[in-house]
């Protein structure tokens, strides 16, 4: 259980680090002065730290078999879950407003939205199973 929830945690963070890309080539972080983007930066960011400090706690966690590493990799995934669900909600009014709007976050297609989170999703429960159960 602790290596599938390693696995979709790299897959989740591969689908993250593409939307990432697609934001930042589209223009994310130059247009949040004019207002063009709905995500603000330290939320992006913010997001992104996190879940990688979470990752490096789990992968620490299976190299050692650090029982407070699992909890903390888990504790880490709470605000990563909130800061995802706060991009969701100002990634859905972009997506809706396809013909309407050129805001950075339209580049992001949804699928890849989906996937992303389909994955954090499992790999919330995978982390939350694999440490109740001791690691």
């Amino acid at each position: 259980m602790a290596v599938a929830a390693l696995v979709t945690w790299l897959l989740t963070a591969l689908g993250g680090f593409s939307m990432l890309g697609l934001w930042i080539r589209r223009g994310g972080l130059r247009d949040r002065g004019a207002g063009r983007t709905r995500f603000p930066a330290p939320v992006v960011f913010g997001h992104m730290l996190l879940a990688a400090a979470g990752l490096v706690a789990w992968i620490l966690h299976l190299a050692t078999g650090t029982t407070a590493l699992a909890w903390t990799a888990l504790a880490v995934l709470l605000p990563v879950a909130l800061l995802g669900f706060v991009m969701l909600a100002r990634w859905i009014p972009a997506h809706r407003a396809r013909a309407t709007t050129d805001v950075p976050e339209r580049a992001i297609p949804l699928p890849l939205v989906v996937g992303h989170g389909l994955l954090a999703v499992v790999t919330l429960a995978l982390v939350l199973v694999a440490t109740l159960n001791g690691g």
